[in-house]
């Protein structure tokens, strides 16, 4: 039936590409953004005026927002994070949220309406340049990612470091790295919600013909590393605590590397050539190196409390691990911030500011103790495993809304007639 239109890169679409995107603490995919639809043509014949007007006005508000503050969202600067980065991405969120109840009505009790208006959205990490299809469940899908998009780069402006009053080197407040950890999950919701409750909505051929923006393995491979993400930020939060444990932080540094090691398996077979695409691919497995130079760490250290010979030669090793990791996730670093669009990173600080100078320190302390030096091939195969741990943290458990009440009183209309 001819259900989807992919256009490729060649024809040059409306597609946005910034050559750099500033700082980074979270990376924020390239916002797919919407294309104007007609809806009185498509559903003129079908629904009252109003509800078409209605979900004309509501769309419409979110084509010409998200095409004209997409530059402004995705290049995140300190100093327009604070005066008016924030706002701009809450009053898109509030657009899409009034938008979904309504948009709701066209897949209510299976109605064929869902099948009737085409709609378009201009892509990022796919080689096609735009995608259209003939399903209200595809726009359900693109609405949620763009949602869950808006949330992580929200966190990425909570995560920016400010210049502190006191003239004190930049820092991120413990009440923005705290309310991080709510959006973090907030974002998770939405990507679950669409794994779970909207791709099986789409027939096999449509999820197919899906752009790799919106492919199941990215957005899996976006909530788990939201999660990671937020889990980060809880063990700088228990490293800056007195009543953290090291066995508390152990297990956080844990979850951390489950977290993204998850990730990178959603991700790692998908076609993501071009550049957001292999930037979001860099940053996943960066992030993991990263997550386990702290997991090994606080093993190590973990393992030195023991009194034994052997628990000592592998707290050596773990530590030695540590270092290597840390070593191999600075250089990992550098080539996420070199793939385009370049970024940057913001000043050290939470937990890789604390390790990038406890793990140097404590690992040749613990090397001039133990003279048996291994080359890195030889830890890598001496270092012990790491524990299993559970992973605790979910995503908030988002529910797509309620149909809207305005197709409660079209049902009657239609039914008078």
């Amino acid at each position: 039936m001819g259900c989807f239109v992919s256009t490729p890169q060649e024809t040059g679409g409306n597609r946005r590409r910034p050559g750099n995107i500033g700082e980074v603490s979270v990376f924020v995919p390239g916002l797919r953004i919407p294309k104007p639809v007609d809806f009185s043509l498509a559903l003129g014949d079908h629904l009252s005026k109003t509800l078409v007007e209605r979900l004309s006005a509501l769309r419409t508000r979110i084509v010409v927002m998200a095409g004209q503050e997409a530059p402004t969202i995705t290049r995140t600067r300190r100093k327009t994070a604070t005066q008016h980065g924030g706002s701009t991405l809450a009053d898109l969120l509030q657009a899409l949220e009034d938008y979904l109840p309504v948009l709701l009505g066209l897949v209510k009790d299976g109605s064929t309406l869902q099948h009737k208006v085409q709609f378009i959205w201009v892509n990022q990490e796919d080689d096609a340049e735009e995608t259209a299809m003939f399903s209200a469940w595809y726009e359900v899908l693109s609405v949620l990612h763009l949602m869950a998009t808006l949330s992580l780069s929200q966190a990425n402006l909570l995560l920016l470091p400010r210049t502190s009053l006191d003239g004190y080197s930049p820092k991120v407040s413990e009440e923005s790295r705290r309310s991080s950890v709510d959006v973090f999950l907030k974002a998770a919701g939405y990507l679950d919600c669409a794994v779970r409750n909207v791709l099986p909505q789409l027939p096999a051929e449509q999820r197919r013909n899906l752009p790799v923006d919106l492919a199941e393995g990215v957005l899996r491979a976006l909530c788990l590393q939201a999660l990671g993400q937020a889990v980060d930020i809880q063990l700088g939060l228990a490293i800056d605590s007195t009543k953290a444990t090291l066995a508390v932080k152990r297990r956080l540094a844990c979850e951390m590397v489950k977290y993204w090691q998850q990730a990178q398996d959603n991700i790692m077979n998908l076609p993501l050539s071009n550049g957001w695409g292999e930037k979001h691919r860099l940053f996943v497995k960066w992030k993991y190196i990263e997550a386990k130079a702290s997991a090994y760490y606080y093993h190590g250290l973990i393992l030195d409390e023991g009194n034994t010979e052997k628990s000592h030669g592998m707290a050596v090793a773990a530590l030695q691990a540590a270092d290597e990791y840390l070593k191999e996730s600075k250089k990992a670093c550098e080539a996420f911030n070199a793939a385009v669009p370049l970024s940057r990173n913001p000043p050290l600080w939470g937990t890789m500011k604390y390790l990038a100078e406890k793990i140097p320190k404590d690992t040749s302390s613990k090397v001039r103790i133990n003279r048996d030096l291994y080359s890195y091939e030889k830890i890598m195969e001496t270092a012990p495993t790491l524990p299993d741990f559970a992973l605790a943290l979910k995503p908030d458990e988002y529910q797509l809304p309620h149909v809207d009440a305005s197709w409660d009183d079209e049902a009657c209309r239609q039914g008078t007639v």
